[in-house]
């Protein structure tokens, strides 16, 4: 729902007007492509017809519009800019972003003292809203800029409560799917490679897995099973070399993102297991690196374009005209099987 701005018509009488979904009004007044041209000119009609006056264009024409948007990583750790995830989400926010006429701005906050720093420069008028990637948990920044009023929108969340805008995928699910599948190609000692578990994102992936364990009445994934990583292949490889020695039965392994899959298959080579044969392996996300694992690597996929698409339609709308309640969109995993399980 939108607030209704004195005095003037709402985005979403426009969308009534045209009968077409708010969005779709958004993408037309931001001159968006994917718009059918008959569609384009009901709600050009309507905007006339109405007299509706975007914040947007209200904020250019008093020489306020900055038309850029702000890309904020929030990693402290530079080694995780070398990570595929984070070039594949800058590749989809950027053709997401393409259409609109709008530049995407990368800027790094890591500390307290560039936190206050973005939040002054966003505070100029130099940015018209702001999307945030790796945010971990009790990071102020979201909050920060929600007070400053500066549309924003996460990638992903800080917890299961979270009071900001954001697009996610499912996590939970993508990884109680991978586990289903080792289950029924009967695997029955199972580990897990978590991501940082200060990160939602790894709690989640980790919940699925206990929960598709504790629903086969496996050993339920109990602490000695589960091995902490921070995304990276090098973590990985410790990790799975950690397991291993808890273990040495294990015969599958759900991995927290493929970059951390390629570090276990490299431990299990040193120690002489065969992927699948002995040990079968899941990872997560789906990079193009999984193609050229060797054997290739059984992923569950990200519809990271889709995230970037959706996070930048949030963030348009927002732009457009402030929303009452937060916008919350999770969108599905698909496990995508290959030669290693």
């Amino acid at each position: 729902m939108g607030r209704r701005r004195p005095g003037g018509p709402t985005l979403e009488e426009v969308a009534v007007r045209a009968g077409v979904g708010r969005g779709t009004v958004s993408r037309v007044i931001n001159n968006a492509a994917g718009v059918k041209a008959s569609t384009r000119r009901a709600v050009q009609r309507a905007v006339e017809e109405l007299g509706y006056v975007p914040n947007l264009a209200a904020r250019s024409l008093a020489g306020r519009r900055a038309d850029a948007v702000a890309l904020v990583l929030t990693e402290p750790d530079w080694r995780q800019f070398a990570e595929p995830f984070f070039s594949e989400i800058v590749r989809s926010l950027g053709d997401a972003l393409a259409d609109t006429g709008m530049q995407l701005l990368l800027t790094l906050v890591r500390s307290d003292a560039e936190r206050q720093r973005f939040l002054e420069y966003a505070r100029g008028g130099r940015v018209d809203g702001a999307l945030l990637v790796s945010v971990h948990a009790g990071d102020p920044l979201p909050d920060m800029l929600a007070e400053a009023r500066l549309p924003t929108v996460m990638l992903g969340r800080r917890s299961g409560d979270e009071h900001v805008s954001y697009v996610d995928a499912d996590n939970v699910g993508g990884a109680r799917s991978a586990v289903a599948h080792l289950l029924k190609r009967g695997r029955k000692e199972i580990a897990t490679i978590t991501g940082p578990l200060d990160m939602y994102v790894a709690q989640c992936r980790l919940r699925g897995y206990r929960e598709a364990l504790a629903t086969a009445g496996g050993h339920g994934g109990e602490r000695s099973w589960v091995a902490e990583s921070d995304f990276t292949q090098e973590s990985g490889r410790r990790a799975m070399a950690e397991l291993l020695e808890r273990h040495p039965e294990i015969d599958g392994v759900l991995a927290a993102s493929d970059t951390t899959a390629v570090g276990a298959l490299q431990a299990l080579r040193a120690a002489g297991r065969r992927v699948p044969e002995d040990v079968a392996v899941i990872g997560f996300d789906d990079f193009p690196l999984a193609e050229q694992t060797e054997p290739r690597l059984t992923t569950v996929r990200q519809p990271l374009e889709e995230i970037g698409r959706a996070m930048i339609r949030l963030l348009l709308e927002e732009m457009e005209e402030p929303a009452v309640a937060w916008r919350h969109v999770i969108l599905r995993t698909e496990l995508v099987v290959r030669e290693s399980s």
